[in-house]
């Protein structure tokens, strides 16, 4: 099971950073493994950010209340969930502590603003750009320790993780911007 959800990451990010590849319209380049997984890292990045700053700050603590919504996360607690998950798993990948203390993978309770809340996010993703840039042909498939306490993991599993866990959240909170008036920055 886990080899499977290894392979659809691994294919899901190959499949974005080909087409982004495409869009840039160079002529096709040797990239290193690391530069495919940062490549695919920026992407995602692009539209995740300006979505969490899309968000006006008196929205930041919205949360669907109609039909099958209890207990979901705020818009607020989305950007700072995926913002943790990307420490964590960057972490992991370059097998070191965290540079900040996490409490968890919901993010510090003193990170409340949007400001800083969207700079939380922002350098998480400057860490794991870090990360994938640790990324080789040597440590690729290393069994490393897993942050979430599934056993061990790859460098790989880690990194096509972060891309497939921010786009999942991203869906989300475009259904959050949609339902309070906004187009996502990446749709207009």
């Amino acid at each position: 099971m886990n080899k499977t959800k290894g392979l659809l990451a691994l294919l899901l990010l190959l499949t974005a950073s080909g087409r982004t590849l495409a869009q840039d319209a160079k002529p096709a380049e040797h990239r290193s493994v690391a530069q495919v997984l940062d490549h695919g890292i920026a992407g995602v990045e692009s539209e995740f950010v300006p979505a969490a700053e899309a968000m006006p700050e008196d929205k930041y603590a919205f949360a669907p209340t109609n039909g099958e919504f209890k207990g979901v996360r705020t818009f607020a607690q989305q950007v700072k969930h995926v913002a943790a998950v990307n420490y964590l798993v960057g972490a992991a990948i370059l097998e070191e502590k965290p540079p900040i203390e996490l409490g968890g993978e919901n993010g510090p309770d003193s990170v409340k603003t949007k400001a800083d809340i969207v700079k939380f996010l922002k350098d998480s993703f400057a860490y794991v750009h870090k990360a994938a840039g640790s990324i080789n042909d040597g440590n690729l498939l290393k069994p490393i320790k897993s942050p979430f306490g599934e056993g061990m993991v790859t460098r790989l599993g880690m990194a096509t993780l972060i891309v497939a866990h921010c786009f999942d959240h991203y869906g989300q909170m475009v259904e959050y911007l949609r339902m309070n008036s906004i187009v996502p920055p990446a749709s207009r």
